[in-house]
């Protein structure tokens, strides 16, 4: 389902934010930093995400979270997401829970160790009931990550420009780092979403949302289907997907 929602992403570089103002300013959503690395919970969790995310929730904001890496092994990667599942437990997001991977650390890994540390931070957070995004640019998607293996989770591209160009799927784009919005102070990064989100993800019963009895329906007719004839579950797939339904389950059969 495709839809076109304006959103920020945020973190304590934005300071005390008036979540009122901006949503009466036309902002649809909103992505939270929670956390950076993987060591100290006193020092890398973000200072603001949880006074962000009380005062977000409270003014009707729809909300995601994500963290930033400094991962440079896979079983970094994986002390990350358990560090990130520590954090946003507890709350409910109606938008993605995202992999930031862009840091300067890691960009000489080399793409398949770069693509191995994606995989293992995003499939540990996914496999905790999360609907999962990767966060990355342009660059990095071209030249320093394995798409192949990274399509099967959201992509939310980062991309100052005044269209996207990069051709593979995304569901969210960031176009500017120097965005304007009534309720916060200084420039702040602002976004589309081309994903129905909320009705996917609360449908799914993700990101600390009850499966719907509806999506609950769809996983009992796809699993139906592939038994009678895997070409035919695949057709179901691509209509339920169509239809706004995306669920780990579903991604999983069409891949």
């Amino acid at each position: 389902m495709s839809v076109n929602k304006k959103g920020i992403d945020v973190s304590t570089w934005q300071g005390d934010i008036d979540w009122k103002k901006v949503k009466a300013d036309g902002i649809e959503f909103a992505i939270i930093r929670s956390s950076f690395g993987k060591e100290n919970p006193a020092k890398q969790t973000d200072n603001k995400f949880h006074q962000n995310m009380k005062n977000a929730k409270a003014a009707g904001m729809p909300v995601g979270a994500y963290h930033y890496s400094y991962a440079t092994t896979v079983e970094d990667a994986k002390k990350e997401a358990d560090f990130f599942l520590s954090i946003i437990k507890g709350y409910q997001f109606e938008y993605p829970v995202a992999f930031d991977i862009e840091d300067p650390s890691q960009a000489n890994l080399g793409k398949k160790l770069i693509t191995d540390i994606i995989m293992a931070f995003c499939e540990r957070v996914q496999s905790a009931g999360y609907y999962v995004s990767v966060y990355t640019n342009l660059d990095w998607i071209n030249n320093r990550i394995d798409m192949n293996r990274v399509k099967v989770f959201d992509v939310w591209l980062a991309q100052w420009n005044d269209k996207p160009t990069y051709t593979g799927n995304f569901g969210m784009w960031q176009y500017t780092s120097k965005g304007a919005v009534n309720g916060i102070s200084g420039n702040v990064d602002m976004n589309i979403a081309y994903l129905d989100y909320p009705k996917i993800i609360k449908g799914a019963g993700l990101n600390g949302y009850k499966k719907t009895e509806t999506e609950e329906k769809c996983n009992y007719e796809v699993v139906a289907m592939e038994k009678i004839c895997k070409e035919k579950a695949d057709d179901l797939v691509e209509e339920l997907k169509n239809d706004g339904y995306c669920c780990a389950f579903v991604r999983e059969i069409k891949n």
